[in-house]
Order: structure tokens, then C-alpha cells, then sequence
């Protein structure tokens, strides 16, 4: 498995992947980079870096990478749909039951998201409460709040 750190306006961001396919898109707290980029580093993880830049300056609006999700059946329908939240929008657990025919498995959809390894790419920033109120985030609720204000910034433009 493979590293590179890549420094965003909201911390270091650690990326880990193969030559095939990207495992791991997280937050860190670190204060400098660890793992730097260089030349040497398989092509996924070259082309998150570039897209994650990209979505970073405002010129990416999706990803296009091969990942490697690793979790039940279920957690991976939950991932999925999380992708099909439109860049700049947002939904909540209960949209994401009902995108995947389990209207009743609101808390087993949240236990899903939390558990989201791929985190901006797979968009779990996008789900908030169906009061419309900020929910829980593994990354910190200011790093949501920042991430949706990105989009909602460039959707506006």
C-alpha cells in the first residue's frame, strides 16, 4: 500500500492505494506532510492528488478514480448512492434509504456513511439532518460546513 499527503485549505489529507486502485481518502491531523508526492507513485495516486487539487481550486466537480471499497454489501450501496448527490446539494439519511429501497433503514444508512473510508469523493459532507441542521461528520463539523460552502460558493458562480 501506498501513501502521499496532499495539503488542503481544511488539513492534510492522507491518501493510500495501489497501482489498481485508491483504498483510503482521510483526514489526518497532522501538521506537515509525512508522505510527500514524488515521481515514483503509482498513477492513482498521482491522479487523486491531481483531482483532489483540481476540486480543491474549483476546477473539478467529479471524481473519476478506481477505488477499492472494503465493507458489507450493504455499506457499499450506502457509499454508492452517497455518489449520486449532486456536486453543490445535499440529502439526508432518509433520502439515501429510499434511493436504495430500504426506506426503513435510516440508522443502519448512517452507520454506513460513518464508516465511509473515501470521505470527499464519496460525498458523505453532503448528508445533513432532515432538519436541514449539520450532522455528525468523522472529519469535524467545520471541515463539512467548509466543504459545503465550497460548493455552494462555485455553484453560485
Amino acid at each position: 500500500m501506498n501513501k502521499v499527503d496532499y495539503k488542503s485549505p481544511i488539513g492534510i489529507i492522507e491518501i493510500t492505494g495501489t497501482e489498481e486502485a485508491i483504498y483510503e481518502v482521510s483526514y489526518t491531523e497532522k501538521q506537515q506532510v509525512e508522505y510527500a508526492y514524488s515521481d515514483s507513485l503509482p498513477q492513482t495516486l498521482k491522479d487523486c492528488y491531481k483531482q483532489l487539487d483540481e476540486y480543491f481550486n474549483e476546477e473539478r466537480l467529479e471524481f473519476n478514480l478506481p477505488f477499492k471499497l472494503e465493507g458489507t454489501p450493504f455499506q457499499q450501496e450506502v457509499w454508492q448512492a452517497l455518489r449520486q448527490i449532486p456536486y453543490g446539494e445535499t440529502g439526508s439519511y432518509r433520502d439515501i434509504a429510499i434511493s436504495i429501497k430500504r426506506d426503513k433503514a435510516v440508522r443502519a444508512v448512517g452507520s454506513a456513511n460513518s464508516k465511509n473510508k473515501i470521505s470527499i469523493i464519496f460525498p458523505c459532507h453532503r448528508i445533513i439532518g432532515t432538519s436541514g441542521k449539520l450532522t455528525g461528520y468523522a472529519g469535524g463539523l467545520w471541515r463539512k460546513e467548509w466543504l459545503l460552502e465550497h460548493e455552494k460558493r462555485i455553484m453560485n458562480k
